[in-house]
């Protein structure tokens, strides 16, 4: 398959569910939703919702119905990405080739537009949708995968973890221990809310949570050594600032070539969890190893 293609078509879905669900810039308060519109319009490259849509298809479901629930994942991701470029997080001056979202709207809206769009992840995943497709289990266990996968225990512990690292000796342990939080929690809850969609039995939930723990590994990995060796150009922010900032990262203990090949390493092992899957899972497949071979 062309997963670029597939990759395409799957983020125009996304982002006209996106722009039909975020309310426009004329309503009250505007520069709320204008600054919210900013940042989750904005471009991307919607990996998130779109492992929960290929999850979801993998099991053979493949209806509207489950778009707000990965819609859902992006306005969490969304929120994540202002609140770290904050002075007081990285202090970011670009985020996808335009301005931070404070650089533009301040410091105080970009933190509320951050707020708006987590809690308004949750009011997507608790609505009645009027169709028989989903049950009210099926919902908790969706809001409850979001909360874990985005909360304490998930991406804010592992940025509270990320944070006390700075400027720190840190064992390769630790550092694994902070991303599986910080990045792989979020993305495996992606995958597992598109295995509850599609009424995956409990063996083939634990495959998809095992290849989504993989292929999180997978990502962080790219991310670090594309922060290294990425351009200004192909990034849409600045390169080289996880070495300013004095964070560890996976090629500061493989090198360049030797992360490269730990995260297709990691790839491979994603992809063998599938084993059970039919070619309905391909673009699962193509997507683990899109995530090693991206540019940005």
């Amino acid at each position: 398959m062309d997963i670029h293609q597939y990759l395409d078509q799957q983020r125009q879905r996304i982002d006209r569910f996106l722009e039909h669900s975020l309310p426009d810039s004329l309503r009250d308060p505007e520069k709320l939703y204008e600054s919210m519109r900013y940042s989750l319009l904005g471009g991307g490259k919607r990996i998130r919702p779109i492992l929960t849509i290929a999850a979801t298809q993998a099991l053979g479901y493949d209806q509207d119905a489950m778009l707000r629930f990965a819609a859902s994942l992006e306005f969490v991701h969304t929120y994540s990405l202002i609140h770290d470029d904050l002075p007081a997080m990285d202090d970011d001056d670009y985020r996808r080739g335009r301005l931070t979202n404070h650089r533009v709207y301040g410091d105080g809206m970009a933190i509320l537009a951050g707020d708006a769009l987590l809690t308004m992840a949750f009011e997507l995943c608790s609505q009645d949708s009027g169709s028989n497709d989903l049950t009210a289990s099926q919902q908790l266990q969706i809001v409850r995968e979001l909360a874990y996968g985005s909360g304490h225990q998930g991406m804010v512990g592992g940025q509270v973890m990320d944070i006390l690292a700075e400027n720190q000796e840190v064992e390769l342990a630790h550092l694994q221990k902070i991303h599986s939080h910080k990045t792989g929690q979020l993305i495996r809850a992606a995958v597992r809310i598109g295995g509850i969609i599609g009424g995956a039995s409990a063996t083939q939930l634990e495959s998809l949570t095992g290849y989504a723990e993989d292929i999180g590994l997978a990502f962080q990995i790219a991310d670090d050594v594309l922060n290294m060796v990425g351009t200004r150009e192909e990034l849409g922010k600045d390169a080289g600032t996880d070495e300013k900032r004095g964070k560890k990262t996976y090629p500061s203990f493989f090198g360049v070539e030797g992360a490269r090949q730990l995260g297709e390493e990691c790839v491979q092992r994603a992809i063998n969890r599938l084993k059970f899957f039919d070619t309905q899972a391909d673009p699962l497949r193509h997507i683990a190893t899109y995530i090693v071979e991206r540019k940005s």
